[in-house]
């Protein structure tokens, strides 16, 4: 039984607080809003079929009741406020609504998903309403777009309907460029004048991204994970997955399946990376025996590819600055069989634990702090979270970072920057700044780096001597990193 006060607004001396999303003006608050504080969810979380319902209609197509509508209203309500990560908020929306049905729990999940993809639209759409503040209309207006608005019962739609349809009539052709892009107006310029394929890779944005996974080369081969997944087996049904075009260790799936339930999961045979990223760990290619520094390492998923491709030989050190991310990597290093990965909390790029490594590491990565510009189709609530302002604050920490990391290179030894965004001001202007004034290292051809390990990637040469994986090109999320060697004394 759940029973939870309304995150959506703090209850009040002069009115008594509420449940669930505010109803539109002049309509009759939803069951959800009429429910007293405390009391538990409405029975119709796991609803009855209706009088409407067609008997032979598909049982895969979604059913937009009043319980996903409702739900759907209150988790906008709280998502576009922009006040923390989208995924973080739906986790607890979640676990504070545990009853509801799996199904509609998936069709509120991605329509809540949709609605931060298009936020720029249905902003634009529902004008002069506004989304955060009518959270009904705007669950009601992401339903009619995903589903088309008969997929909504005229008693779910109740008097708002009118106003569904007028948005749902506007041409959004006369809309203007950014919000076409369904971008903020500073990061649809950047981009615009970056890119001379803007506009394939705004559309490749707004697309939900594939589940890809990395198999972990000290536990399984590829091509036998491949064929359990697409066997039937007691955990799971057999599952569309293919090898990624790019990546010697990945799987892409087109499911969101319930990963942590399988042995291959549980076992550390398999890890969720994204293709791009895993040929980051490529990128750095670490040698069996060598000493190795993943600068950020975070949650670690880098850390385990490289460990993974050095066979558990040799010395990895994993720094992070934020000591709760890197304890969460524990159990993932367990899963993974790796002996040879050390993480370590660091208060600063000049550490202790960092400067007694100065001139001693054979390959050093910095997997940069950034916008996240390249995973928007994955963190779609970021383009509002992330401004100009931060940019820049992120812009220094992004030089200071590969600065010191630069001083535990030992001659000879390779450093890898790299980050998830689609910015030259975080990437290409940032390696030119460094080595302006680092002149003991060069840049060398990352597609060369790749091709020594059978590694062929589309339009390298476009992006040449740096490598860049972009959604409208390779099918990855948005990538940067540069190949960097210093010269021998």
């Amino acid at each position: 039984m759940v029973t939870r006060k309304s995150p959506l607004r703090a209850p009040s001396k002069s009115r008594p607080s509420r449940t669930g999303p505010r109803p539109s003006r002049g309509e009759p608050p939803s069951r959800e809003a009429r429910r007293p504080q405390g009391a538990p969810p409405p029975r119709s979380v796991r609803p009855r079929p209706r009088e409407d319902d067609d008997p032979l209609r598909n049982p895969n197509e979604p059913r937009i009741t009043d319980v996903v509508v409702d739900h759907l209203s209150w988790l906008l309500g709280l998502v576009l406020r922009f006040d923390g990560p989208a995924d973080a908020i739906m986790s607890r929306f979640f676990k504070q609504h545990a009853l509801l049905g799996s199904r509609d729990r998936s069709v509120i999940a991605e329509a809540c998903f949709h609605a931060l993809r298009r936020y720029a639209t249905l902003k634009w759409l529902l004008q002069p309403a506004v989304a955060a503040r009518a959270p009904r209309l705007a669950a009601l207006v992401t339903l009619a777009r995903q589903f088309g608005i008969a997929a909504i019962s005229p008693r779910e739609l109740r008097g708002d309907e009118r106003a569904v349809r007028n948005s749902l009539a506007l041409d959004l052709s006369t809309a203007p460029g950014a919000i076409r892009a369904e971008l903020p107006l500073w990061l649809y310029t950047r981009v615009q004048a970056q890119y001379v394929d803007a506009e394939a890779l705004f559309a490749a944005m707004t697309l939900p991204a594939p589940l890809d996974l990395r198999v972990n080369g000290m536990k399984a081969d590829r091509d036998d994970v491949l064929a359990d997944l697409s066997a039937a087996t007691r955990e799971h049904a057999p599952t569309d997955a293919q090898a990624t075009r790019f990546s010697p260790e990945g799987i892409r799936l087109h499911e969101k399946p319930a990963l942590t339930r399988w042995s291959l999961y549980r076992d550390g045979q398999i890890e969720v990376q994204d293709e791009g990223s895993q040929l980051i760990a490529r990128l750095v290619a670490p040698r069996r025996g060598e000493m190795v520094v993943d600068f950020c390492a975070g949650a670690g998923g880098k850390t385990l590819a490289l460990g993974s491709l050095m066979r558990s030989s040799g010395r990895i050190y994993a720094f992070d600055i934020n000591a709760k991310r890197l304890a969460g990597f524990g159990p993932r290093l367990k899963r993974s069989g790796l002996s040879n990965v050390h993480p370590a909390a660091i208060h600063s790029e000049n550490d202790p634990k960092v400067k007694r490594l100065a001139g001693k590491i054979d390959r050093v990565l910095v997997d940069a702090p950034c916008s996240g510009s390249g995973t928007l189709r994955r963190n779609p609530d970021l383009k509002w979270r992330f401004d100009e302002t931060e940019l820049a604050r992120v812009n220094e920490v992004q030089a200071s970072v590969l600065r010191a990391a630069a001083r535990l290179v030992k001659p000879g030894g390779r450093l890898v920057y790299a980050t998830c965004s689609l910015l030259t001001c975080e990437n290409q202007d940032v390696i030119a700044a460094f080595l302006r004034d680092a002149p003991q290292f060069t840049a060398i051809d990352a597609a060369e780096v790749l091709a020594l390990q059978g590694i062929e990637i589309d339009q390298a040469a476009r992006f040449a001597p740096y490598f860049v994986m972009l959604p409208h090109l390779h099918g990855t999320d948005g990538f940067f990193a540069a190949v960097l060697e210093r010269r021998r004394d």
